[in-house]
């Protein structure tokens, strides 16, 4: 099982707004700086998380992002399960597959990715940032 960049760096996100003194705010460019990705590509994953209400937007001179729940309360399964688009295992269906009408390949990954998003779901942000003092000195942009 691999997360596509996409969930990755939304994960990221939620992981650096958390480790943020609170109610601090951010910029996409501040998160893009830290983890060196492309601010066009952390304005759709910051977009997402927003839309989803992990985090909060707030527009104008002194704007900015910051997280949109306390970390207790973000469940990381079910932000992945959000964010991940192919949590199926394959996609049976855009490739002319000879197995399809019996395959048992496409049933066992399914059962395998329920079992890895049931493990995410044990966990908060809260659990992720447990370790604040060894991740802020990780986070800041030189």
């Amino acid at each position: 099982m691999r997360l596509s960049a996409f969930t990755d760096f939304g994960l990221r996100t939620l992981i650096y707004l958390a480790s943020l003194e609170e109610k601090r705010l951010s910029s996409v460019a501040e998160v893009s700086a830290v983890y060196q990705v492309s601010q066009s590509h952390m304005v759709k994953v910051i977009g997402q998380l927003a839309k989803l209400g992990y985090v909060q937007t707030i527009r104008g001179k002194n704007g900015g992002i910051r997280l949109g729940a306390s970390p207790e309360m973000i469940n990381i399964g079910e932000v992945i399960a959000q964010l991940e688009n192919h949590l199926d295992g394959v996609d049976c269906l855009s490739t002319d597959c000879q197995l399809l009408p019996c395959c048992e390949l496409k049933k066992a990954l399914v059962e395998g990715m329920k079992a890895f998003t049931d493990t995410m779901r044990k966990y908060t942000l809260e659990d992720l940032t447990a370790n604040k003092n060894e991740l802020i000195p990780l986070l800041l942009v030189s």
